[in-house]
């Protein structure tokens, strides 16, 4: 304890110079933008920053990830505001009460509870990974090959599970990232998979320019086919937080404290079911359910609160076992690999200080989040009025240029051209991008721990059934496979409230 207390000191002494401070401000500040403007995601703001700060020292880049990461996050409350339009998937919750707030003439209000439910999840979240992530890289250091390859194919099983709502679609974008992700010379021993021939093929993928193309050109292609309308403002009164909403509701920013960094862990959820999940139980423990959905400070609060607590909360996976907790934190774990940063159970051995350099790069993070959110609202608000038609080309600019950068290959370039083009086609027929990201990411760290399994074992599939963490997963597994298929489904959620009825009759009785 006392040991973690001196390296976050020391990781925190190591951020306060004039550089990082500017890195921290401008990173925070782009991701605000950003997250203002509905259609960029966290996870494209993440890429593009990853193809920029490609030359940069490791902490530095991963630093200005981060805050952008945050910014992002929070920047998107202001659209759910003011135009009832989420900037990022995580910030819908916000719309049902924060736009009804603003309708009554209390947008600054309701900017000023997003601001506070920000920071304190925020901050909640921080505190669990200072603590979560040593104790889960201690429990992971007896993972072996068996337990990996079960992680990994959860966490795109429950990607799959959650976006959407065909479950069966998201698995098959999962399985696509899987199938491309194995593109490319192997591993091990270094053979060629569907390379027909191609050098370029046979170096694989490159995930940079593979995800800047999924959320980049193919949200900009998105956008870009979409009508557009001139967005029209509520005025904005005073963003000052008041301290009696604060006070009144410290249980429900706790619970959803709690929620968000719950959900963040999972593998493959995100920020938006971690919103969604903190505004329903905030609901059904509330004293006044009926203000739901027409402008309770109480949801407002609870929502935001959740989506920035599952930002730390996704980070904590990533780092321990080499899982990322959601599609941005993919992107994130990708960046931090690139860098020559090796997240996994050896992290918290080889490089405990990296982590709290992690914790310290989040705690400035919500602090600039802090700084613009009360003193730089109205600016912010411009943004909104700029025409897509200018920030798209943008965009796809820096798109070209990102992915040409990385390797200067023109093969990127067209790479990411490419997957942008399939995923506008296949977003348009209801399958998500988000799964198949997962599934790309978690690819290589599955077949590595297949393979890998199978030679400890000579060929025996029976440890990936018979060790204790190993028969859980699997379980685990078969059990998100079975609630998938509808039938299954209707028949165990009937047999749930049949239980639930005979436990009342008991207890009348």
């Amino acid at each position: 304890m006392f040991e973690g207390l001196v390296l976050l000191g020391v990781s925190l002494a190591s951020f306060l110079t004039v550089k990082a401070l500017l890195y921290t401000l401008g990173a925070t500040l782009l991701g605000i933008l950003i997250g203002c403007m509905p259609g960029l995601s966290a996870t494209l703001a993440i890429s593009l920053m990853t193809t920029l700060t490609i030359k940069l020292p490791p902490n530095d880049a991963i630093l200005i990830l981060i805050c952008a990461y945050v910014g992002t996050i929070y920047g998107g409350s202001r659209t759910a505001i003011l135009l009832n339009i989420p900037g990022t998937a995580a910030n819908a919750a916000a719309c049902l009460d924060g736009y009804q707030l603003a309708r009554r003439g209390q947008a600054g209000r309701a900017m000023g509870i997003a601001t506070t439910g920000s920071v304190a999840g925020s901050l909640f979240g921080i505190l669990c990974l200072a603590i979560l992530t040593p104790a889960l890289g201690e429990v992971a250091l007896t993972f072996q090959s068996y337990e990996f390859f079960w992680l990994c194919l959860f966490g795109v099983l429950m990607s799959g599970s959650i976006t959407g709502e065909d479950p069966l679609k998201g698995w098959i974008m999962g399985l696509l990232g899987l199938a491309v992700s194995l593109i490319g010379q192997d591993g091990i021993h270094g053979y060629e998979r569907f390379a027909y021939g191609s050098t370029d093929l046979a170096g694989g993928l490159s995930l940079i320019p593979t995800l800047v193309g999924a959320f980049g050109a193919a949200e900009v292609l998105t956008v870009m086919s979409e009508r557009f309308r001139r967005p029209r403002l509520h005025a904005v009164d005073s963003i000052l937080p008041r301290i009696a909403d604060v006070l009144r509701y410290w249980r429900t920013v706790l619970r959803s404290g709690v929620i968000g960094v719950y959900i963040g862990i999972l593998p493959g959820v995100g920020e938006d079911m971690a919103a969604w999940s903190s505004y329903a139980a905030a609901r059904r423990a509330s004293k006044e359910p009926e203000a739901f959905g027409k402008g309770s400070v109480e949801g407002l609060i609870a929502a935001e609160t959740g989506d920035n607590a599952s930002i730390p909360g996704g980070i904590i996976p990533a780092l321990a076992l080499a899982i990322p907790g959601s599609a941005p934190a993919a992107v994130l774990l990708a960046a931090m690999i690139i860098h020559g940063v090796k997240p996994g159970p050896m992290l918290m051995i080889e490089s405990p200080q990296f982590v709290y350099d992690v914790v310290a790069m989040n705690v400035l993070a919500t602090v600039a989040m802090l700084f613009f959110g009360l003193f730089l609202v109205r600016p912010l608000l411009k943004v909104l009025m700029v025409p897509r038609t200018v920030i798209m080309p943008i965009v796809f600019t820096l798109c070209t240029v990102g992915s040409f950068a990385i390797a200067q290959r023109l093969f990127d370039v067209w790479t990411m051209l490419g997957v942008g083009i399939v995923m506008f086609v296949l977003r348009r027929f209801g399958y998500h991008a988000a799964p198949f990201v997962l599934g790309l990411v978690l690819g290589d760290l599955m077949d590595k721990s297949l393979r890998r399994g199978l030679v400890i074992s000579d060929g025996d599939l029976t440890p990936f059934l018979t060790r204790p963490i190993s028969a859980i997963l699997a379980v685990v597994v078969v059990a998100t496979i079975a609630m998938g298929i509808p039938a299954v489904n209707r028949a165990v959620r009937a047999g749930v409230r049949r239980m639930g009825g005979m436990a009342r009759i008991r207890r009348a009785a």
